[in-house]
């Protein structure tokens, strides 16, 4: 059981089952101060999702719209994860994802491209937010979260500008990408039939965890992932091992807000939102990305699970008793989870802490110390006398 508790694999799973209980618990113990009488129910909606209704076609197609949202999730997660590996922490990442939604929806509504083009001029969006990040920290010394804040506000800002000459006459939301340009929305290959039909079901769930794959393969496998890796470990040890640590940590970032950017348009080119040009904060699911990236251990494969994870308690919060509670309580059970998702290093760190301190007692009070054998009995000579 000890070594078991070791490995890090299961030190993750462990601290973010902890980080669950404790963010639903407390969750719990809010919906009590506010209305006890609904408390419970509230709190079962939360985790039962799409489990609310009670046919198994509905149960199977909103299963598919928190499926839907989970892909550009779990692709903001892995940009996290993977910058936070060269030991930089990307919170530029939803100004990237903005980036790459707006690339995407312009190109499909303003200039009629496909869906491919489109994925990649969302793509490269999210890289450029990210290399200039990097060229800030790499030539500038310019701390990576001060920059990455301050873009995302210009790309907010920039996409509301730039989007503003698609959107709708009567509404503040872009036009609908199924009805205007329906060439660029991401194909399904018959995905949809497995969810009954829902229409937003594409490609965009098997590629968001394929490129999860992918990420951990490059990461683990490659002498590109470990040269990475090993500079954000020790940059100066990097650069005197010959390794180009400045590029490196502008190649990083640019993976980092290419994912971002890819998340983007996984979720605008499916049409199951629309951009609002008159949105004065960035989306959550740049920050949400952060929360899952921690909540997976920072492993690329349990990031696929974290990240349904949060999308599912997210989405499941909108069916809590509306009556009894204001609409604002879903999001903020939702955020205290989130919140506490943050501390599983934390309490993985303290794991080791208590395993150490034990090893060490243990070690300290040595083995116990044999015991002397008694003194075995003369044996008897039989009646015959001893030589003399």
């Amino acid at each position: 059981m000890k070594n078991l508790l070791k490995k890090d694999g299961v030190q993750s799973f462990v601290a973010s089952l902890i980080c669950i209980v404790l963010g639903l618990l407390i969750g719990y113990i809010v919906l009590l101060f506010i209305n006890p009488t609904g408390a419970g129910a509230a709190i079962m909606e939360v985790i039962k999702n799409f489990f609310h209704y009670s046919k198994p076609a509905l149960q199977l197609k909103n299963f598919g719209n928190t499926l839907v949202k989970t892909a550009p999730l779990l692709m903001c997660s892995l940009s996290v994860l993977f910058c936070y590996k060269v030991g930089l922490f990307n919170i530029g990442v939803a100004g990237q994802y903005v980036a790459g939604s707006c690339a995407a929806i312009y190109c499909a509504l303003q200039l009629g491209w496909g869906w491919l083009p489109c994925l990649l001029a969302a793509i490269i969006a999210g890289s450029v937010f990210g290399v200039v990040v990097g060229l800030l920290k790499a030539y500038r010394n310019v701390n990576e979260v001060i920059s990455g804040i301050m873009l995302n506000w210009i790309g907010l800002y920039l996409s509301n500008m730039l989007l503003s000459n698609v959107k709708e006459v009567a509404s503040p939301y872009t036009l609908h990408i199924k009805t205007e340009a329906a060439k660029a929305l991401l194909p399904s290959f018959g995905l949809d039939k497995l969810f009954n039909g829902n229409q937003y079901i594409t490609l965009a769930i098997p590629l968001s965890v394929i490129v999860a794959v992918v990420i951990s393969v490059v990461l683990n496998q490659t002498k590109f992932g470990y040269e990475l890796k090993a500079t954000g470990l020790n940059r100066n040890a990097a650069k005197y091992c010959g390794m180009a640590e400045k590029r490196n940590i502008i190649v990083s970032l640019a993976i980092g807000g290419s994912l971002a950017g890819l998340g983007g348009a996984l979720l605008y080119l499916t049409d199951y939102e629309q951009w609002l040009c008159t949105g004065s904060s960035v989306p959550g699911m740049g920050f949400n990305g952060i929360a899952a990236a921690f909540l997976g251990g920072l492993n690329p494969i349990g990031t696929v699970f974290s990240s349904y994870f949060i999308q599912h308690i997210t989405s499941g919060g909108a069916f809590v008793d509306k009556t009894m509670y204001c609409s604002q309580i879903s999001d903020l059970i939702s955020s205290i989870i989130i919140y506490l998702c943050g501390f599983v290093l934390f309490i993985k760190y303290a794991m080791n802490n208590i395993i150490a301190k034990r090893e060490k007692k243990a070690a300290a009070a040595g083995p116990e110390a044999p015991q002397p054998e008694a003194p075995k009995p003369a044996e008897a000579d039989n009646g015959k006398g001893g030589e003399a």
